[in-house]
């Protein structure tokens, strides 16, 4: 695959990746513009874009980590204490996150198939996703207090936003949008809200990239390896930036900006598949 294309990829994964507007959405649209300019020289099976995707993934999920590194150092200190019989925040958050994990990764192992053959490359499915969970997040942001910090997320509201994922296997839903919906509603601060949903990422990227380096071993496509490796190294460094910004942003405004540019792109994504 040509370099133009892997950068093109890579970035739209890296910038939307953890904003609420759905990183796979904009992949499928991505992908959809390849084959309509008749960009012929990207002669991918439907397996190999797949992991193509999930390598930028990947890139995605190293920015996470060192963009929240000292909760990550946190969650694992807990974790070493509790083996000793001492229960800290940092146990008791990291078992939070894997218990909020549960759920998408159920629902991914029993429709991964359906959603991939039937759903994954529609584009007029990503339109009605991108709208909807857009009127949802607004609905959410207006209607949700701003009162809770992660230190105060129950095991129910673990369970309910992590639950909330399981939609985010429809492309266009967005993972990060859904679950920063769920918290929103449960009145969680708007930067908390985003950090929780950042901190569910890791595992559930993690598990993807997992599934797709198998793949990867199994295909024992080298030019794919190496193009996985570039369009990965190009996320790290564009999620990274997009973190921190959408971070800052969410510290003093709302949801808006996110929505408008959901329901502008759903109406255009609509307009052109008709």
């Amino acid at each position: 695959m040509p370099l133009l294309h892997i950068l093109i990829l890579a970035l739209v994964q890296g910038i939307t990746e953890f904003l609420p507007v759905s990183s796979s959405g904009h992949l499928v649209l991505a992908w959809d513009y390849f084959d309509r300019a008749g960009w012929q020289v990207i002669q991918q099976s439907g397996g190999d874009r797949l992991i193509v995707d999930i390598a930028v993934h990947v890139g995605t999920l190293a920015a996470v980590c060192v963009y929240f590194w000292r909760d990550l150092w946190f969650m694992t200190q807990g974790l070493a204490k509790l083996l000793t019989g001492q229960w800290t925040p940092g146990a008791r958050l990291a078992l939070l996150v894997v218990l909020a994990t549960l759920p998408v990764v159920a629902a991914g192992l029993l429709f991964k198939d359906f959603i991939t053959n039937t759903l994954h490359d529609s584009v007029t499915v990503v339109a009605w996703t991108t709208i909807g969970f857009g009127v949802l997040l607004l609905a959410a942001d207006r209607l949700g207090m701003t009162v809770r910090r992660v230190e105060h997320i129950t095991v129910f509201q673990a369970l309910i936003i992590g639950a909330s994922q399981v939609l985010a296997l429809i492309p266009g839903t967005s993972r990060s949008g859904i679950t920063m919906t769920a918290a929103r509603f449960f009145g969680y601060e708007r930067a908390e809200a985003a950090r929780f949903s950042l901190l569910l990422s890791i595992p559930a990227i993690l598990g993807a990239g997992t599934l797709a380096g198998l793949e990867l071993r199994e295909a024992g496509n080298l030019d794919l390896q190496y193009e996985a490796l570039i369009g990965a190294a190009i996320a790290f460094a564009a999620a990274l930036l997009a973190i921190a910004l959408m971070l800052r942003w969410l510290r003093h405004a709302g949801f808006m900006p996110f929505v408008i540019y959901r329901i502008a792109l759903g109406a255009a994504i609509l307009f052109w598949a008709a």
